[in-house]
């Protein structure tokens, strides 16, 4: 049964907190009216710091488009393999066994994709499948776990890495001043994280069942406009609100698979913001507690796009304390409004720590 092994998540070095980020926001919009609200939201993400690939006084300044995309390319190309080779260690394999890289990332553009370069810079087979995910937002991690899921059923004995890169730094626009953009700002954070799923073998979630969802008509509710100056993020006030309509989709496909969506063991769900984890505690009937991986990611590093779930298994694996067989769900939320959805069990054969 195909297998989530372990991931890894690196962060940059330059950090800013919440207190920098109101304070240059105050310095950059002041007297504007919508300033006062957009302060109070960003000091209720939580959020209480965020790391980027620059300096804040380089993020702060908008280059254009070309130089921004060139430092995307050079720093994803710095970043990435060191992630991967950990993320193959924790799966005991090497880039050889490795049968198709997903390649995932919203904040940045390369054609031929990243995958290429990896392929051609770090050993992987020439056969290896390439599968980029560009446009699913925050939703793509966890829609690479389930189309690695797909392609591991399709192919047994086959082995998926995912990579994650997402420098949401690079897509600040200093004259967007509207209350999504100005919380957006406040709000997202720069991480790269990679996992492999293994077809057979492996410790980790065990993928059992895998669902999408697509809440009809709001597809302009979380949105790129993408303009001379490259990707303005457009963010739709109804967005937190998403979660109740969402919430009897995840219960569903849990009592699909005989599971009760209240009683399970682990839920790796994208934390957007507070609102999000709030809601579904609330319409799922579950203790806020059970999501404090996800609230981790969001404190310490902010919203990290797709690499949140990833990130928020890997505080799972960190913690040690399931037993074999303990279920679970990964949840991804994003444009669309798209939810990418997986159910799995606990395997591993180390012992858990009580």
């Amino acid at each position: 049964m195909p297998t989530l092994c372990k991931p890894s998540v690196n962060v940059p070095e330059y950090i800013i907190t919440m207190e920098e980020t109101l304070d240059f926001a105050e310095e950059a919009h002041r007297g504007k009216p919508q300033l006062p609200l957009a302060l109070r939201l960003i000091r209720n993400t939580g959020v209480q710091k965020r790391h980027i690939v620059q300096p804040i006084e380089k993020t702060l300044r908008h280059p254009g488009l070309e130089e921004r995309n060139r430092v995307f390319e050079a720093e994803a190309k710095k970043r990435c393999p060191a992630v991967i080779e950990e993320a193959l260690a924790n799966a005991g394999l090497a880039a050889r066994d490795i049968d198709a890289i997903i390649f995932v990332s919203c904040t940045g553009f390369m054609m031929p994709s990243m995958t290429a370069w990896l392929i051609n810079s770090m050993g992987f087979r020439t056969d290896t499948r390439q599968i980029p995910i560009a446009q699913l937002g925050c939703a793509a991690g966890g829609a690479a776990i389930n189309r690695a899921h797909d392609f591991t059923t399709a192919y047994p004995t086959a082995n998926v890495l995912i990579v994650s890169c997402e420098l949401c730094s690079l897509c600040y626009q200093p004259s967007d001043d509207n209350i999504g953009s100005l919380l957006s700002d406040g709000l997202f954070g720069d991480a790269v994280a990679a996992a492999v799923v293994r077809g057979q073998g492996g410790e980790g979630i065990r993928l059992e069942r895998n669902a999408a969802y697509l809440i009809p008509h709001t597809e302009d509710w979380i949105s790129y406009a993408v303009r001379s100056t490259g990707f303005h993020f457009q963010l739709d006030r109804r967005v937190p609100g998403t979660m109740e309509p969402l919430a009897p989709v995840l219960t569903d496909l849990a009592a699909d698979h005989g599971w009760d969506i209240g009683a399970l063991d682990f839920y790796i769900i994208h934390a957007g913001g507070p609102r999000i984890l709030a809601d579904l505690s609330k319409y799922l009937g579950v203790d806020l507690h059970t999501f404090r991986h996800s609230t981790a990611t969001l404190t310490e590093y902010g919203n990290i796009a797709s690499a949140v779930v990833l990130d928020a298994a890997r505080r799972l694996f960190d913690e040690n304390a399931l037993a074999t067989g303990a279920t679970g769900i990964v949840a991804g939320f994003g444009p669309g409004i798209t939810a990418e959805m997986a159910l799995g069990s606990w395997h591993t054969t180390t012992p858990t720590r009580h």
